[in-house]
């Protein structure tokens, strides 16, 4: 089997002597979508921040374990190397696009400088690059876009933008921490579909974080079920939904499936 984009073992995340993430471990490959499954409060959002080094810097606040991008161990790094990676190596869509976008800045500006800071684009082949990376993730209008700022947009527009953003340097990992939550069942699945075949062209391994089991029946091809800070269940969906090994897991399908009746 080939070598994992992100190799993840006996991750913990501490807030004073509380374990809120305890022991976790998984692998996520390359072109995959690995779905992180579990009810709010059970520590999801805590791993995607120690993968990604956001975790608050102080006394209360450590992580232990081993986090590996590719052959670079990204627990001994520190702030300033991360800042190197963060967007070019692994990159994150989190839940509200608007607290990742500056509303001083155009659209097209905050998407073309993510080509020159990374990638080391000239400002016109960096415009090129994000009007391409617009139409890639589904907007119809790229040039309209760029143009405009972000409180001009609808969510699912801002949305996408952020995955452009997130996808333009073709990391080799994103996380993507409940990136639809604030948009209609139709925008959703858009942005969803979208952000997995595009994930899936490039070859970028993307982590979904979710409690939608339907979100992950549709577009995951693995599920690790969380619970309480611990994973509980790591198996193909398919499997997932058609034997869970945990109990636990048996309950949220049968309830997802109760209110979908």
């Amino acid at each position: 089997m080939k070598n994992p984009a992100l190799s993840v073992r006996d991750l913990s995340v501490f807030i004073g002597d509380q374990a809120v993430v305890d022991r976790v471990s998984f692998d996520l490959y390359e072109g995959e979508v690995l779905a992180l499954v579990g009810e709010s409060g059970c520590g999801k959002t805590k791993t995607a921040e120690a993968i990604m080094g956001l975790l608050a810097r102080d006394v209360k606040n450590r992580r232990t374990g081993s986090i590996r991008l590719g052959e670079q161990e990204l627990m001994s790094m520190g702030e300033a190397e991360m800042r190197r990676i963060r967007g070019r190596e692994i990159s994150m869509v989190f839940q509200e696009p608007m607290t990742a976008l500056d509303p001083v800045f155009s659209n097209g500006q905050q998407l073309a400088q993510q080509f020159r800071r990374h990638r080391g684009q000239s400002r016109s082949q960096a415009r090129d690059s994000a009007a391409e990376m617009l139409t890639r993730v589904g907007i119809q209008d790229p040039e309209r876009i760029m143009r405009s700022y972000p409180h001009q947009l609808s969510g699912g527009l801002r949305q996408r933008l952020i995955v452009a953003m997130a996808m333009a340097c073709r990391p080799r990992v994103l996380i993507a921490d409940e990136p639809t939550t604030a948009l209609d069942v139709t925008t959703q699945a858009q942005v969803l579909e979208q952000m997995t075949k595009l994930g899936r062209e490039i070859g970028t391994a993307i982590l979904l974080i979710t409690h939608d089991l339907g979100v992950v029946a549709q577009y995951g091809d693995r599920a690790l079920i969380m619970r309480r800070g611990k994973l509980l269940e790591n198996q193909p969906v398919k499997d997932l939904f058609a034997k869970p090994e945990n109990p636990y897991t048996g309950s949220l399908i049968a309830a997802a499936r109760e209110l979908s009746t």
